[in-house]
């Protein structure tokens, strides 16, 4: 049994647990092996519509663990390399994941532990959550999470926490667009909730299409390419088994097949 996460069902919809509530759910190299493989698991799992990440105690994730941090400082620069592409493999499962993700931030987030956020498709946090990209206080940078955190925040503000390594609020984190949305703390699960009942009523292909989509229409430079690539996929989606049952039952008033009858749990 892992005392570092969990991973349980409930319907279609996974948990993932982050349960090293003593240290502030940071990081380490058994942490990061143990994601990357639940994970993994959870996108070849056909049952599973959603993935909730969580988190136990005060901290969402406080980053890298510090007896881990002292360990890689003291290794060579191969082994500090090899050992930052097992993280970047573990936010790039998370990023390309093959269904909708929700991150569940009931507290701090810092380093790494923002990455996570940004990896996720929507971000709901509390009021007293705080995050910071506080790297270059070490001399270093958040350079593995760097395109999540980007892709995110903008250019913009990147330029600017990156550098600083300053704490900011949950406000400011909605204000750049870490979180989409700020609840209090007792209406964090109705909030969440409701994120997966969306999800529930959309077609399974087209909410798991829909960042690959994203990804694609933002790495294109070439409009016509743009234009070509989308009809491709509007018409496969059209004339596929989910996009017919989605017409059909549309057009006949009716909910279609995989609207799931526990949607509206509270």
């Amino acid at each position: 049994m892992s005392f570092a996460m969990q991973l349980h069902h409930a319907g279609p919809v996974a948990h993932l647990r982050l349960t090293r509530a003593r240290v502030h759910n940071a990081f380490d190299d058994g942490l990061i092996a143990e994601l990357t493989a639940a994970l993994l698991q959870v996108a070849g799992d056909a049952s599973v519509r959603v993935l909730v990440l969580e988190a136990e105690g005060a901290s969402f994730s406080a980053g890298a663990d510090l007896n881990w941090m002292r360990g890689m400082a003291a290794a060579s620069e191969d082994a500090n390399r090899q050992d930052s592409l097992t993280l970047a493999r573990l936010m790039r499962t998370l990023d390309e994941l093959p269904k909708p993700t929700i991150a569940r931030v009931q507290g701090a987030a810092f380093g790494g532990g923002v990455g996570l956020v940004a990896c996720c498709d929507i971000a709901i946090g509390v009021p007293e959550a705080k995050f910071g990209l506080t790297e270059s206080k070490l001399g270093l940078l958040p350079a593995v999470i760097s395109p999540y955190v980007i892709q995110a925040i903008g250019p913009r503000q990147a330029r600017r926490y990156f550098a600083t390594a300053e704490i900011f609020d949950a406000a400011e984190a909605l204000r750049i667009g870490l979180l989409h949305q700020v609840v209090e703390a007792d209406a964090l699960d109705a909030a969440v909730q409701r994120q997966i009942n969306l999800l529930l009523k959309a077609g399974p292909v087209a909410a798991a299409s829909a960042k690959t989509l994203i990804r694609d229409v933002c790495a294109h430079t070439d409009g016509s390419r743009h234009d070509t690539d989308n009809a491709a996929l509007i018409a496969r989606l059209r004339v596929s088994p989910e996009g017919q049952e989605g017409l059909s039952a549309f057009l006949d008033k009716r909910k279609p097949s995989w609207a799931h009858p526990q949607e509206n749990t509270p």
